[in-house]
């Protein structure tokens, strides 16, 4: 097999962010180049020089569950880095938006007594999302040595997305919603914050989707008898 064609079929059998895909896969075919340069200096032809230097690389199906831990770990840093900046910079925005723009005083005074609580609760729920995609970026980075199983540590991140997610708006429409009066902001900056807000679950929903099929498990077919 000549360089391309292995460097094509690792492509094929690798999944994950394209920007660490491709890094893998220019890193795979540099190193190849250098080993076939070093074998047609020596003298091969650069077809067989070439077909040595794969040969010496390893099997693609022996190479590529390597590099796939490696870019599931990718997934998962770039998804907890998402939560660990994208949560609190939502909770921050409400809570601006409800000083801000605060609702109309009779709204406020018909506040059951539940209220407050759910909205600790909120407060609570979001930015323990963000601290665990904070300390699951931690893990995955600097601490990926002492990992055992990354890939769990990916799937569980992505498994809180979509937990936390229905939780979290729930409890949100329950605030707006739940009272007596309805307890909304002003349109212009509600619409705004919405939009942001869609947006970042948007990104939260594509990378946990992204994170649960890179570490679905792979079922290794009955042997036949």
């Amino acid at each position: 097999m000549r360089i391309d064609d292995y460097v094509a079929e690792l492509n094929r059998a690798l999944a994950g962010p394209p920007g660490p895909r491709r890094d893998l896969i220019v890193e795979a075919r540099d190193s190849l180049t250098d080993a076939a340069d070093a074998l047609e200096a020596e003298g091969l032809d650069r077809a067989e020089a070439e077909r040595v230097a794969v040969a010496g690389f390893g099997p693609v199906e022996e190479i590529a569950p390597g590099y796939q831990a490696e870019l599931t770990c990718a997934a998962g840093r770039r998804l907890g880095t998402l939560l660990f900046v994208g949560v609190p910079i939502t909770v921050l925005m409400w809570s601006m938006l409800w000083r801000l723009y605060p609702a109309t005083e009779t709204a406020w005074l018909a506040k059951p007594g539940w209220y407050v609580a759910v909205s600790r609760l909120l407060d609570a729920a979001q930015l323990a999302v963000g601290l665990y995609g904070g300390l699951v970026l931690l893990a995955l980075g600097r601490g990926a040595r002492w990992i055992r199983r990354p890939r769990l540590l990916t799937r569980s991140l992505a498994v809180t997305v979509w937990v936390s997610l229905p939780v979290t708006s729930g409890l949100g429409l329950l605030l707006t919603y739940g009272a007596d009066q309805t307890n909304t902001l002003s349109p212009l900056p509600t619409l705004l914050a919405n939009l942001v807000t869609a947006a970042l679950w948007g990104l939260q929903i594509y990378g946990a989707s992204r994170c649960l099929r890179l570490t679905r498990p792979v079922v290794t077919p009955c042997p036949s008898v």
